[in-house]
């Protein structure tokens, strides 16, 4: 069955929504050169992310500790729930396919340089 993709805007790229049903969600998520995603964690969605193109900066926290990866293209990062976390395209745009549990608004968003802090919106 053909779908149609749901492309949403941010101030940092866009998202590409090719799948979304009561099972899972999938996404191509473009980030621009020097933009960043909103520092972040999820309730309950749970996500694996994919880089097709470009090297994503990803900023994470466990047990209060922060670490900084760099990932390329053919290389994955699973978030688990609770997950505090950050994507980032320093250098160049970012290329990267997102698989998830459904929960597409399930955002607790506690660092945004766009002003978004406290909010799910776009």
């Amino acid at each position: 069955m053909k779908t149609n993709d749901r492309i949403v805007q941010k101030p940092w790229g866009s998202e590409r929504i090719f799948a979304a049903n009561r099972r899972y969600a999938g996404k191509l998520i473009e980030i621009r050169a020097g933009e960043t995603l909103s520092y972040q964690y999820h309730l309950v969605k749970e996500e694996t992310i994919h880089v097709l193109s470009g090297i994503l900066g990803m900023e994470t926290e466990t047990d209060g500790r922060r670490t900084l990866l760099a990932l390329g293209p053919g290389e994955t990062f699973h978030v688990s729930p609770g997950t505090r976390h950050r994507m980032f395209a320093e250098d160049g745009n970012v290329l990267l396919v997102e698989v998830s549990s459904p929960e597409l608004d399930d955002v607790v968003r506690l660092e945004d340089r766009y002003g978004r802090e406290g909010t799910s919106q776009p």
